[in-house]
């Protein structure tokens, strides 16, 4: 690491993992994907959940599961039924990637899916977070679990400074109790989502508040977590256009004369024959007689 981060260790790293253990066992929000160990079950739910809020997420879940319970499954349909099976969660190129994964699991390992890093990563719209995950999640192994929530804890408890994508994993790597994985990320993570909260962190109620390194600064200053960057606004962009006429998709066929409509801006033709380009080389679409859209 640049600029040594003093990780915790000895009866220190003792101390931050009773504490953080103490709250999980102490009631982790009851999401369905906290009840399973099987793998595919947790891909499907950690590919859903990038960045999308959990409450959103539950109920096509547990419906995209009734539907394709195994990767076998889900890669006999096609990318079209999975992508109609997606619903409102948005970031529509998730569906297709998880169907490629699918297939990959299928074609390559006879439907399991693999308990090894490289061979996760390997696999269409799994990288390194979502390979962790599935690791620590499903197969328990020793691996620090690195969303937005669990960086922003890290950063500001332990560090007390921004760091590097590279060194929150090492630092999310080193805290993990070997034997206790699964229990001590989804703490973790539950920690960040709940108490560390990007504004307004409700330090008063959280177990680390009393070794938190920004806390203990002199004063409130600059949050170490703060985002770099600010996303620009979903209302009038051209993702809310691809995702109003996706799920005009759903419903059925799109010809021509109906996408500007579709996209939301009926008197920006030229903009909506964009998006509807865009959306078949991406392969969301593709195009039938007449120019007429419809799902893949």
């Amino acid at each position: 690491m640049n600029r040594r981060v003093p990780v915790p260790s000895g009866p220190d790293l003792g101390a931050w993992r009773r504490a953080v253990l103490g709250f999980g066992r102490r009631g982790l929000r009851p999401l369905p994907w906290r009840a399973t160990r099987d793998p595919w079950a947790v891909l499907v739910s950690e590919v859903m959940l990038q960045q999308t809020q959990a409450s959103r997420v539950v109920e096509p879940y547990l419906e995209f599961l009734g539907r394709f319970p195994t990767a076998e499954a889900c890669a006999a349909a096609s990318a079209g039924t999975v992508l109609a099976a997606w619903g409102g969660l948005g970031y529509n190129r998730r569906a297709l990637a998880l169907h490629r994964a699918a297939t990959g699991i299928t074609e390559r390992f006879g439907g399991t899916v693999p308990d090894d890093a490289a061979l996760l990563r390997s696999l269409p719209g799994v990288g390194v977070y979502t390979a962790g995950a599935v690791l620590a999640f499903a197969f328990e192994q020793p691996v620090g679990v690195v969303d937005v929530n669990v960086a922003r804890v890290l950063q500001r408890a332990v560090a007390g400074r921004a760091l590097g994508a590279r060194q929150i994993r090492e630092v999310a790597d080193t805290l993990v109790p070997p034997e206790r994985a699964w229990e001590w990320n989804q703490s973790l993570m539950e920690i960040g989502a709940l108490l560390c909260r990007a504004g307004n962190p409700r330090c008063g109620e959280c177990p680390l508040a009393r070794r938190c390194r920004w806390r203990a600064s002199s004063g409130p200053g600059e949050d170490p977590a703060a985002p770099r960057a600010r996303q620009k606004p979903f209302e009038g962009s051209d993702r809310q256009g691809r995702g109003r006429l996706v799920a005009a998709l759903r419903l059925g066929p799109v010809r021509p004369s109906q996408l500007a409509a579709a996209c939301g801006w009926p008197d920006d033709p030229g903009r909506a024959r964009r998006i509807a380009e865009g959306l078949v080389a991406d392969g969301l679409s593709r195009r039938v007689r007449g120019g007429t859209l419809v799902l893949p």
